[in-house]
């Protein structure tokens, strides 16, 4: 590599890397607690359990579930029904004045088999509630995401540029090597540069899917104004909805459309992912990786029948695939601590680069001056 071609790549790996640096560390400071959401969840006693019941315990009907959820918000409307991929046994509904609503939401954890409603989970209060939203958006909605979504952006340059750099570098070192017997500052430089090239696949995946799930909002909205109105041109211009239909039976004729998946979330009509007159059954594979991949079922709100059933289009499917990889949601336990650690090493890397330059560009200190030699008689 030519000296000039070498200032470039450090010009883009220098200013990338401080220009992100910061917004780089909240974001892993902030998601390494996010990687344990649900066990923390469980420790602060957030997580809803639902009561032991036989396995073959009668379910209730959705419309029940939804009558126990109104019960107690009678003033919010219906947004979203979901459950987690792995608890069949608790419905959660989330209300708000409005199916477009962004604040002031509520939610309802309802017994899947009784029907009864279990708890109200905060959605926006607590402290992983602030945490999530620093991690997303610094609380400064879609600009913030968009912002965070540069930063990633910027992320990648620095991973990239540095692979390139560190070829260069470790030309005269053996690979890991840390030079102790060195000042700090370039035992840091080592440290910095074996911790950057460990961790390496690990960034560019992670700063990847970060960078992609800031996209949501838009992404989605295209989806809508896309494909989902291509479908569903004929409802165009029909009146607005002044009654639903049965969400069971909605329900059930999209389990019937897809009978080898399982469902992962219902969006009621007006809501950012479903139509203004049909509800959005997304249903989710069985298997660990086809479970995070959703198939939309659109059903007419009224009367209950499927209007289209199609694969998402790839950008969709990229979408979905990067939330969860984003926060290591594929592997259990095991890759949530493989996250963690990875994430801890890249708190270190983001460190020692801020280190580096600012000892680099502090004032220089002068050489001790040499000390006399006494003569001995």
């Amino acid at each position: 590599m030519s000296p000039g071609t070498t200032r470039v790549w450090s010009w883009l790996h220098k200013w990338s890397s401080l220009v992100s640096t910061v917004f780089l560390l909240v974001l892993c400071l902030t998601g390494l607690p996010l990687v344990f959401h649900h066990q923390i969840g469980a420790w602060l006693g957030t997580e809803v359990v639902a009561p032991a019941l036989p396995a073959d315990a009668p379910r209730a009907t959705l419309d029940q579930v939804m009558a126990a959820a109104q019960g107690r918000f009678p003033s919010k409307t219906g947004m979203y029904v979901s459950q987690e991929p792995d608890d069949d046994t608790i419905w959660y509904v989330t209300m708000g004045d409005t199916p477009r609503s962004t604040t002031d939401l509520k939610q309802v954890a309802v017994d899947a088999r009784t029907g009864q409603a279990l708890a109200e989970p905060k959605i926006d209060g607590g402290v992983m509630g602030v945490i999530h939203t620093i991690h997303v958006e610094l609380f400064a909605g879609l600009w913030g995401k968009l912002f965070l979504g540069f930063m990633g952006l910027l992320m990648l340059v620095a991973i990239v540029s540095g692979i390139v750099l560190y070829a260069p570098f470790m030309r005269k070192l053996r690979f890991g090597e840390v030079r102790h017997e060195r000042s700090t500052r370039v035992k840091w430089l080592d440290l910095h540069n074996l911790l950057g090239i460990v961790t390496v696949t690990w960034a560019l995946v992670v700063g990847a899917t970060g960078m992609i799930n800031t996209w949501a909002d838009l992404v989605i909205e295209h989806w809508r104004n896309d494909q989902v109105a291509q479908l569903l041109s004929h409802y165009r211009d029909l009146p607005p909805l002044t009654r639903l239909g049965s969400l069971e039976k909605a329900f059930a004729n999209a389990r019937a459309r897809e009978p080898q998946m399982k469902i992962a979330f219902i969006a009621f009509p007006g809501t950012a992912w479903g139509s203004a007159h049909h509800y959005g059954v997304f249903m989710r594979g069985r298997t660990r990786l086809t479970e995070r991949l959703v198939q939309p079922v659109l059903v007419d709100a009224v009367t209950g029948e499927v209007s289209s059933s199609q694969e998402p289009p790839w950008y969709m499917t990229l979408l979905l695939l990067s939330q969860p990889l984003h926060f290591g949601d594929y592997g259990g336990v095991p890759m949530q601590w493989l996250w963690a650690t990875l994430d801890a090493i890249t708190i270190v890397v983001l460190g020692s680069g801020l280190y580096l330059w600012l000892s680099k560009k502090g004032p220089a200190r002068k050489p001790a001056p040499a000390k006399a030699k006494v003569a001995v008689a």
